[in-house]
């Protein structure tokens, strides 16, 4: 594996621990806090630098049924980024997450679970 992937890794793994603290305190609380808003970005940072170091190193087309995963999965948690800042931005803490919201957010960050497990599960078959 080049370093370049192996770094990407390294941060894709950051960005799996700054999405799970913002998706689980915003499970926990059911409003949205400046924490949340916080590691919820931060977690789309990382990933997009992952994403980029990934694509960098890899041999292969970046266009592989295990890239297209990771683009969706990728692009579900920008779409929850953007649609929880707009919702911050319009109550601020003033009201619950609504439920579609809320549900919207389970779904993206299960599907980029998915989508991580499936990259670890190549990298250990290789």
């Amino acid at each position: 594996m080049k370093t370049i992937s192996m770094i990407g890794a390294f941060i894709v793994t950051l960005a799996l621990i700054s999405y799970s603290i913002a998706v689980f305190n915003e499970r926990r609380k059911k409003h949205i806090t400046k924490k949340i808003l916080t590691f919820l970005t931060i977690g789309v940072i990382l990933d997009i630098t992952a994403t980029a170091c990934m694509i960098m190193g890899s041999t292969k087309s970046p266009f592989t049924l295990h890239g297209s995963l990771g683009y969706s999965a990728l692009a579900l948690m920008l779409i929850d980024t953007i649609l929880i800042w707009r919702f911050y931005k319009n109550y601020r803490l003033n009201l619950e997450v609504p439920k579609v919201l809320h549900i919207y957010t389970s779904i993206a960050y299960f599907w980029w679970i998915i989508a991580y497990i499936t990259g670890s599960l190549l990298v250990m078959i290789k």
